[in-house]
């Protein structure tokens, strides 16, 4: 393995070539630790060393860069670009490209709503086409009235405000009776009076039930009896298919059945509800759908939505499979939580703890991940299981990606301890840059010989050991002092010596709270620059992570933690 400031070199030349002569420092630590992960047991040596290669580098012109780099490594030259990952071509697009994503309201979309509300965006994306949100509440049961009002703030955030159309099942009840009233007058539905253990078994038999071959009239009467007169379990609307097909599920299928729960948005308006595949049917033939992505496990419902779009004129819309993420470690189910939250064993649906989109972009992070992450699933028939960790290992990678670049950076000094570090110069200015790639200061320091260190450094403070304070002066442990020993950064790179992050002594340092993912609070001081974060900016405490600042009207900072 070679040696450190080898690999950095490497990288930082390769880097420069491809940017112009102009490495960044981000990209080549980033290199250097895919390399070699035990880099990161010393993370603080690495990036001082990184920044003084890449200024090095920086420094020669583009054609020594590249020489040195063909000459000592060649290899980094001939390497290609890994292909782009691309979803796999839509049929049939020539005349448009509309898209629908329908979850029900049980509660806000959480991250495996994300995968499939992100495939279809995609495609509509790449395709020009449109995107509609279709919130599926014809079930009266199961509905969280909140989510009327979360699902499409949650899917706007996601697609970037580009979902074309919201539209609420249970606000087209006529539209869904106008269509029942034209199958059954066309003869393609009838009213079935039969038990459901009757009909069960005319099934089984492969037999007619006695009502299919009732009259048109006596049906309508049967559908206003159905409104007026009929209980729940005393009819049901049936489409006629083929009761000898050779699969159960496509027998006369049932599309309208009696409900009397009371329904959170429509109250006992109505008495007769339509099932799902008869509602996303109608709702496709109204909305002139194209392309439908869904889940494998709705194979039959494809299959039975085809008889509805056939008697109705519509043409079959283009339909992709996909298999099933599990999520292990992580519960998704919004009829589980939610009872947790009233509970409160959650603070609500942006609990930092939960799985929900809610939580993740009050955490920090950009919907951009969360497609990133949909287009390297792809379209797969293939289930899956991920864990926790395997996820927020794909998921904080797309994010920082997206973050980095952008994220300013501060010193954070968690459990905070005074120290004196007797001799250090009095009065010494430093000025240190917001982001690593953006060398334009903005960072102001005063110091003198009194620094808040965490106490996680103190703690481990050596006899005789030279330290450093991050771009500002080297010590020794001496006794029980704190002892001055240079400013130089030489001593301090050839010594091997363990940086740390420090604040001056003063009255001007911000207050500091990070609640982190597991719910727990890291409480600390920030640098003074820091009252300029506003709410919902991104930013990075160095040697702590990324986070996103969620309040600052209590007298201090308070951020959610976002990930390393």
């Amino acid at each position: 393995m070679a040696d450190l400031q080898t690999i950095i070199r490497k990288y930082a030349l390769q880097n420069a070539v491809m940017h112009n002569g102009k490495a960044h420092a981000g990209n080549v630590i980033g290199k250097v630790l895919a390399e070699d992960s035990s880099f990161k047991l010393k993370i603080d040596n690495v990036k001082a060393e990184v920044e003084l290669i890449v200024k090095e580098v920086n420094s020669l012109p583009v054609k020594v860069q590249l020489k040195e780099l063909q000459k000592r490594f060649p290899e980094l030259l001939e390497k290609k670009e890994a292909p782009k990952k691309e979803l796999k071509p839509l049929e049939n697009t020539e005349h448009g490209v509309v898209m629908r994503f329908e979850p029900s309201p049980s509660g806000p979309l959480h991250i495996g709503h994300a995968y499939v509300l992100g495939l279809n965006y995609l495609y509509a994306q790449r395709y020009k086409g449109k995107l509609i949100l279709r919130i599926a509440d014809t079930n009266p049961g199961n509905i969280d009235p909140v989510s009327y009002e979360l699902i499409p703030e949650d899917a706007q955030w996601l697609c970037d405000s580009n979902v074309h159309d919201v539209a609420v099942q249970s606000d087209r009840m006529q539209l869904y009776y106008d269509y029942a009233e034209k199958l059954l007058e066309q003869g393609h539905a009838y009213i079935c009076i039969c038990s459901q253990e009757e009909f069960k078994e005319y099934s089984k038999q492969k037999a007619d039930c006695p009502c299919r071959i009732i009259s048109i009239a006596e049906n309508m009467k049967r559908w206003h009896k159905m409104h007026e007169e009929y209980h729940p379990g005393d009819a049901v609307m049936r489409l006629k298919t083929n009761m000898q097909h050779k699969n159960p599920a496509m027998r006369d299928f049932p599309l309208m059945r009696i409900h009397e729960d009371e329904h959170s948005r429509q109250g006992t308006k109505y008495h007769v509800w339509p099932l799902m595949n008869f509602s996303v049917s109608v709702d496709d033939v109204d909305m002139a759908v194209t392309h439908v992505l869904r889940g494998k496990d709705h194979a039959d419902n494809a299959k039975r939505q085809e008889f509805i779009y056939k008697y109705l004129n519509h043409p079959i819309p283009q339909t992709l499979f996909v298999g099933r993420i599990n999520f292990s470690g992580m519960e998704v189910s919004c009829s589980k939580t939610r009872p947790l939250i009233e509970a409160g064993t959650y603070t609500g649906w942006d609990d930092i703890r939960l799985p929900f989109l809610l939580a993740l972009r009050r955490r920090g992070f950009k919907p951009g991940a969360f497609l990133k992450y949909a287009e390297e699933v792809g379209v797969t028939l293939n289930d899956k299981t991920v864990s926790k960790e395997e996820f927020f290992a794909a998921i904080n990678a797309f994010n920082k990606e997206i973050v980095e670049p952008k994220a300013y950076r501060y010193f954070f000094i968690e459990d905070p301890v005074e120290v004196v570090i007797e001799g250090a110069p009095m009065q010494e200015e430093i000025e240190l840059d917001l982001h690593p790639n953006n060398k334009k200061g903005g960072r102001w320091f005063r110091t003198h010989d009194k620094f808040y260190l965490a106490a996680s450094d103190v703690e481990t403070f050596k006899e005789g050991e030279l330290y450093r304070l991050m771009d500002c002066l080297n010590f020794r442990k001496k006794g029980k002092k704190l002892v001055f020993d240079s400013l130089e950064y030489e001593k301090y790179k050839e010594n091997g010596a363990r940086i740390m992050h420090w604040l001056p002594a003063q009255k001007d340092l911000v207050e500091v709270e990070v609640v982190m993912d597991g719910y727990s609070v890291r409480k600390g001081l920030g640098e003074p620059g820091m009252k300029n974060i506003e709410v919902d900016q991104v930013v990075q405490l160095e040697r702590f992570g990324f986070c996103r600042l969620d309040d600052d009207s209590v007298g201090k900072k308070v951020f959610w933690w976002t990930h390393k």
